[in-house]
């Protein structure tokens, strides 16, 4: 699958400033890892509604730290994924009576019109569950030879032959146990894995709450030849980590995706990766938080969705939102109100205000500024705090010099110790945090 066509912002002059990002798994906020280069892995969507804001959010999210790796001169290796076959998928499908391929493939399309919109990024590597079902069927049929796997027998309506994960062979076997990654309580995930996918009640399963890997076929449902695991399709927790391990170093730098990922689908793609190889998935693993409508988490299955591309086509510039976006700490959990749209638009027309007031050096200043406040944990309203002061501080000059007149009663201003080099103040903006002015 081709990656969508946002081309890579010029590099940055900045100095590697000490990134420090909190990291679920260990609870803290730490440096990721080795800076000598970043890799990255967010889980992407499954393709069977548009784009809403909590999806943009989480986008945006790790479009910035991918930036900020970018403007350090760090080289950088992306992936995202798309789950292009899947229970939810499926369902759409059916109930819309649309084939399940062709609405993957139109919410694909719509997906990366927006985030080119949002002035995302493209990943390096972008890719389909169904793109990679052999990756799949190899990292399975290792987890079975090694005795981290198992097939299920039949019971009632449900087939001989479904592969398993085995969550007590892995924690015997490797350094994993179960809640490492996501550090939800016993109860919490017991709650939480039947809402998300999971089936704890299945006949023959060793742990209520071991994932599935291959699912043998069904009547009326897509397969793929699975070699010695027979006729089905992936399982979703086994889709990103075997992508991820074809790609990407092991362990990658950071796994990022929303908060509702940390489990199951963070803690058993990472749980899979490690008892295939005995290596951890990421370095770090990093959430960002959920969307909100009045109150509840913005979902597909709730229907309180405030859509990318409905907003695109009343007319709101995609800068307007990423700002609105950005003006939120990736961590929080936060309401969508039309206030905040409302400001947004207005901060976006001050900072252009302010660009024809910018004097030499203005750019480099606020890069470094900007760039210090990422560094602490992807601070995104702090940096966006800063183009404020910038912004006031170029419109109270003007207030000052109506005539615009330098130093030396010229018009215009001049800075000979400014390197010609740096950046102006709108590629600065648009290099680090994304934002066209």
């Amino acid at each position: 699958m081709e990656s969508w066509n946002t081309p890579l912002p010029a590099r940055l002059p900045v100095q590697p400033d000490r990134l420090k990002l909190y990291d679920t798994a260990s609870q803290s906020v730490r440096h990721p890892g080795n800076l000598a280069e970043a890799s990255l892995y967010v889980c992407g969507i499954t393709p069977y509604d548009a784009t809403h804001l909590g999806h943009a959010n989480t986008y945006v999210t790790f479009d910035l730290l991918s930036r900020y790796w970018r403007a350090c001169g760090l080289p950088v290796t992306y992936v995202q994924n798309v789950t292009d076959v899947d229970d939810p998928l499926l369902e759409r499908a059916t109930a819309t009576g649309v084939d399940w391929r062709d609405l993957a493939a139109e919410q694909t399309e719509l997906f990366r019109s927006d985030m080119e919109a949002l002035n995302v990024l493209a990943p390096d590597h972008y890719v389909g569950a169904t793109e990679t079902v052999d990756w799949v069927v190899a990292s399975v049929e290792a987890l079975v030879a090694n005795g981290t796997a198992y097939p299920v027998p039949g019971a009632g309506s449900e087939p001989d032959g479904d592969i398993y994960f085995s969550i007590d062979a892995a924690q015997e076997a490797t350094h994993w146990t179960l809640g490492s990654v996501g550090r939800h309580s016993a109860e919490e995930m017991a709650t939480v894995f039947p809402e998300r996918g999971g089936d704890p009640d299945r006949p023959g399963k060793r742990h209520p709450l071991d994932p599935l890997l291959w699912r043998v076929a069904r009547p009326g449902e897509p397969t793929w030849e699975g070699r010695s695991l027979g006729t089905g399709r992936p399982g979703w927790h086994i889709e990103c980590s075997a992508i991820a391990r074809r790609l990407l170093p092991a362990p990658f730098t950071v796994q990022g995706g929303g908060s509702d990922l940390r489990f199951p689908h963070h803690e058993f793609s990472a749980a899979h990766a490690t008892a295939a190889d005995g290596q951890p998935l990421a370095q770090a693993f990093v959430h960002a938080g959920m969307v909100g409508l009045d109150g509840e988490k913005m979902s597909k299955s709730l229907g309180n969705l405030v859509l990318v591309s409905r907003l695109r086509s009343q007319g709101v510039e995609p800068v307007a939102i990423r700002t609105a976006l950005l003006s939120n700490h990736y961590r929080d959990d936060w309401d969508w109100t039309p206030e905040l749209m409302t400001r947004s638009m207005d901060r976006v027309a001050r900072w252009r205000r302010a660009l024809e007031l910018q004097e030499p050096g203005d750019g480099a200043a606020l890069l470094a500024a900007a760039h210090r406040a990422l560094s602490d944990d992807l601070d995104a309203p702090a940096a966006l705090a800063q183009v404020d002061r910038w912004a006031d501080e170029a419109l109270a000059r003007d207030d000052r010099n109506p005539a615009g007149l330098g130093p030396d009663g010229a018009s215009g201003t001049q800075a000979a110790d400014v390197d010609p080099s740096s950046p102006d103040v709108r590629a600065a903006v648009n290099g680090l945090l994304g934002l066209t002015l």
